[in-house]
């Protein structure tokens, strides 16, 4: 195969979780948010909004909300990519059309847009040198994110986005093997689990090589326990509160 550099980005992606006290040029900064919105939209609906979080004390409260995490407060941006309706939602009265955005449908559709435009953000921020870190904790405590940000109803938080000069360079983090993942025709898993047990041997070297070592959980075993437990239970009610009640 023929030298692609953007296939190699692609392929050193790796999350970054300590930051250099540099700052992203603004000029930089928007051209990166621009390179975002240039992402696939649904519908051209454009439901993505985000927020930059640059006052000291949201981003210290942001980081006890997502779990303590201290690189929400000391990356050099924090972005909170929130799924929007209610942008769009205003027009239907303008047009003399009901509003009908509660639909599983439409949170679908806003949470997709979100993430595109986010990966986009993402792979332009790291093909200048800059390193990321998704912070799904950001949905621990959605009301107090919700408050915090005074988001109001048909908004909601999906993530937060850490994004930074890096002050670590860790190795990328092993995929499963893609025939796994890649299904032709129908799904099939024949060969899936000599395949994933010999990735489980790939990750636990993986963790006992990183710096300062790791707990060498295998991925099955991570995933398991991940499945078993309740996973952000209060986030049905919180979606209802905010307008989304998945008619």
């Amino acid at each position: 195969m023929s030298h692609n550099e953007n296939l190699e980005l692609l392929r050193a992606h790796r999350s970054i979780r300590k930051f250099t006290d540099r700052p992203i040029e603004e000029e930089l900064f928007q051209e990166i948010l621009l390179a975002g919105q240039c992402a696939a939209t649904s519908s051209f609906l454009q439901g993505a909004t985000i927020i930059r979080v640059r006052n000291t004390e949201k981003r210290d409260k942001l980081a006890n909300f997502a779990g303590k995490q201290p690189y929400v407060a000391s990356a050099a941006e924090f972005l909170v990519f929130c799924g929007d309706l209610k942008r769009a939602g205003r027009y239907c009265e303008k047009y003399g059309k009901p509003f009908s955005g509660d639909y599983t449908e439409h949170f679908i559709i806003a949470t997709v847009d979100a993430a595109l435009m986010a990966q986009n953000l993402v792979v332009a921020a790291e093909s200048v040198g800059l390193g990321i870190c998704y912070i799904g904790g950001i949905r621990n405590n959605p009301r107090l994110v919700s408050d915090l940000l005074e988001l109001p109803r048909g908004v909601y938080p999906v993530f937060g986005l850490c994004l930074g000069y890096p002050d670590q360079d860790p190795e990328p983090k092993p995929r499963l093997p893609l025939p796994v993942i890649l299904k032709e025709d129908v799904y099939g898993d024949d060969g899936d689990e000599e395949a994933i047990a010999a990735y489980d041997e790939e990750i636990k070297a993986y963790y006992r090589s990183r710096t300062g070592g790791g707990h060498g959980t295998p991925w099955s075993e991570q995933v398991a326990t991940l499945l078993s437990e309740k996973a952000r239970p209060h986030m049905r009610e919180f979606l209802a509160e905010q307008g989304f009640t998945m008619k």
